[in-house]
């Protein structure tokens, strides 16, 4: 799983623990899912709050459009130390430090929030400190990188000068084919991505037939039937639909 936020116009989705625990975050009714695999999910009510723009709810989803998950609120990160990731977030990325709120709980958490652009969500980036966890691991349930957006190639570009210029070792740019790519670590161990909208998912497919089918770039379709072969059905997806 990847989370998506922006470097300019930010996109909108939420992280929770499947038991659920109402909480408060930002004082905005949340509810904590915790599915299997112990992947933490948390959804966050908009509740006025301002922030970017959310995506527009699949008319066919049998979820009323009221009720639809709309983009991305933040993404949160648990650290050893707050400072290093902080540096980077504010020097390299240009956040800004924005506020601090307490997780209620068992064990209320004391949380950071750092924001880009004009904040708000989909705009914020929250940092968890926890010296008494051990460093994470990649593996089941776990989120695999953060990803931000950046418009266009030469925004890009720019992007991955200013984090090499920083000290950041950042990889060349890679091409996605449906967009291009730049990663690097935080001091605190998470993978970030950095990848542009352009050219986008319409590269290949019609905006209108997105998601009807397995799409896949040129490099991996030589892979398809290894690929579906390692799919598993979604349970309850609308008729009509399919991976051929």
């Amino acid at each position: 799983m990847c989370a998506f936020l922006s470097l300019k116009d930010h996109a909108h989705l939420v992280t929770a623990e499947c038991s659920a625990i109402e909480l408060l975050r930002k004082n905005a009714p949340s509810i904590a899912v915790f599915r299997r695999g112990r992947q933490r999910l948390i959804l966050v009510a908009e509740d006025g709050e301002q922030g970017v723009r959310g995506g527009t709810p699949w008319g066919k989803s049998p979820v009323p459009v009221e009720f639809a998950i709309r983009g991305v609120s933040h993404v949160t990160i648990t650290v050893n130390r707050l400072n290093p990731t902080a540096a980077m977030l504010t020097e390299a990325m240009g956040f800004r430090q924005t506020g601090v709120y307490t997780l209620a709980g068992e064990s209320p958490r004391e949380i950071t929030i750092f924001a880009t652009g004009a904040g708000g969500l989909g705009a914020e980036v929250h940092i968890e400190v926890r010296p008494d966890l051990p460093r994470g691991r990649a593996g089941r349930g776990g989120v695999h990188h953060v990803a931000f957006r950046t418009p266009n190639e030469i925004e890009h570009e720019r992007w991955h000068d200013r984090l090499a210029d920083a000290g950041i070792s950042v990889t060349p740019v890679i091409d996605r084919f449906y967009f291009k790519s730049i990663y690097f670590h935080e001091p605190g161990g998470a993978l970030f991505e950095i990848a542009t909208d352009e050219p986008g998912f319409t590269a290949d497919e019609p905006l209108e037939h997105l998601g009807e089918r397995l799409a896949l770039p040129p490099f991996l379709e030589p892979h398809r039937a290894r690929i579906e072969a390692g799919l598993k059905p979604i349970s309850g997806a609308p008729s009509g639909l399919s991976s051929q």
